[in-house]
């Protein structure tokens, strides 16, 4: 179904139609050109031998016609000829026709009938022309058409051969039109691609053609020029907020801490720590939007390098194992060999760690962490045996500044699960929440290039 409903389907199918019905309309015409031919050839040749014997019949009578038509009628003259002539009540006088046909009139301008000629086997299709002469006898001439009818059989089945083949040259055309088309669209959806996925750089390259096709690439090009403008703006915004932004949190939060150090006051302590306390997560919150804004306009890309996904996941676990313990959680750890791909080991490592904070705040029991390589992509999963989130809360947990009901309220800023979808999109994949029955399982896919050491990627350890 969903081919059916593809352009380039309908745009081949469109192709294949027309030639096909070119291909019928032009056998459709040859074939009544012929055959009306071949008739008209059939019916002059019945009433030039009408007119002849009607000639003889006007210059001798009757006599002299039975005698030419007897001479005519003779096996080595004229053997496809078919020639009657009847008394007025049908009686035979002469000719290679037993008796008057039942069904032929006595002025018959034209008809074709099946009869029995005097010396042959066989019955036979004939063209006739049926004639009254003035003395009342019936005169019928006419001409054998079996070879034309024939001929017209042959040249049926040829018609139908050149139809079959005219069907598959219509597949063929059709088919190199569409691919035509995918063709010239190939580079501009390679490009597009390519930007998706964080390559700013690329552009559609132009041919010179100067058709739609071209336009399109040049249209395409100018868009994709603007956006790096935009990104690049982007980047120095992002750069100098973190900056101006940073800075000044971090003086407040050091005056607090003075603050905190020169004062006896209980109540002014606990103060002047919960001060302190909302500047560090004022400055996480900073930390994580900005993170998703660059992520989300692709940038970072240059810091990938070759990463062992299940020495980062090890090293995780022995960070978070003590936690853990700590909290009655216990962590399993299950990966393939040899999951290496082109990551940002940054953001990757604080979107997996943002993923087992929540499981350690909201789960229960045992947290699994799992990688492995499905097709293309590399699936990471971190499970818990928590509550889980509900089917129709989960598009709010990933949206930015979500958060879910009062029992979730606590210290985080609802961007955990933003930030790790957004590294998700960075790394070409996708972050979905699943139900782990019991708890959540949060699936991140990452779709590396095929070559993880290739240009750009600097190996890396665990």
């Amino acid at each position: 179904m969903r081919l059916i409903r593809s352009a380039t389907f309908r745009f081949a199918a469109l192709v294949f139609l027309l030639q096909l019905a070119g291909a019928l309309l032009l056998l459709a015409a040859v074939h009544r050109l012929t055959s009306a031919e071949l008739s008209q050839n059939a019916r002059a040749l019945a009433e030039e031998l009408r007119d002849d014997l009607l000639a003889t019949y006007r210059q001798g009578g009757t006599v002299a016609l039975a005698q030419t038509i007897a001479r005519r009628t003779a096996p080595e003259r004229e053997p496809s000829s078919a020639i009657l002539l009847a008394a007025p009540d049908g009686s035979f006088l002469a000719g290679n026709i037993a008796a008057w046909p039942p069904n032929v009139p006595i002025s018959t301008p034209w008809a074709v009938i099946e009869i029995y000629r005097i010396g042959q086997s066989a019955p036979e299709r004939l063209g006739v022309v049926a004639t009254h002469l003035p003395g009342g006898e019936r005169l019928l001439t006419g001409h054998a058409i079996d070879n034309a009818l024939r001929f017209t059989t042959v040249m049926e089945g040829a018609m139908l051969s050149t139809l079959l083949l005219a069907i598959a040259l219509a597949a063929i055309a059709a088919l190199v039109a569409a691919r035509l088309i995918e063709h010239r669209l190939i580079a501009t959806v390679e490009t597009a691609r390519a930007v998706a996925a964080g390559k700013l750089e690329h552009r559609v390259p132009l041919d010179r053609s100067g058709d739609a096709f071209e336009r399109l690439a040049i249209v395409v090009n100018a868009m994709l020029d603007r956006i790096a403008a935009l990104m690049t703006e982007l980047k120095v915004v992002t750069d100098g907020l973190a900056h101006d932004l940073r800075s000044p949190l971090t003086r407040q939060r050091a005056m607090l801490e003075r603050a905190l150090g020169r004062t006896q006051e209980e109540q002014a302590r606990l103060a002047l720590g919960g001060a302190i306390e909302e500047s560090d997560r004022l400055l996480a919150m900073l930390n994580a939007a900005l993170q998703i804004s660059r992520a989300e306009a692709g940038l970072g890309r240059e810091l990938f390098v070759a990463t062992d996904i299940g020495r980062m996941l090890a090293d995780l676990e022995e960070m978070y194992g003590p936690l853990a313990e700590e909290r009655g959680f216990s962590i399993a750890l299950a990966t393939e060999p040899d999951l290496v791909a082109p990551v940002h080991r940054e953001l990757l490592g604080q979107a997996l760690a943002n993923l087992i904070d929540n499981a350690l705040k909201y789960g229960a029991g045992e947290i699994s962490l799992s990688a492995d390589r499905r097709g293309d992509a590399i699936c990471i999963a971190v499970a818990d045996r928590g509550r889980g989130i509900a089917e129709d809360q989960r598009a709010e947990a990933l949206r930015r500044f979500g958060r879910l009901d009062a029992a979730r309220r606590g210290e985080g800023a609802g961007l955990g699960l933003s930030l790790v979808a957004a590294v998700a999109r960075l790394h070409g994949g996708t972050l979905s929440l699943e139900d782990n029955d019991p708890g959540l399982c949060a699936r991140l896919t990452i779709r590396p290039e095929a070559d993880a050491s290739g240009p750009g990627a600097r190996p890396a350890s665990g």
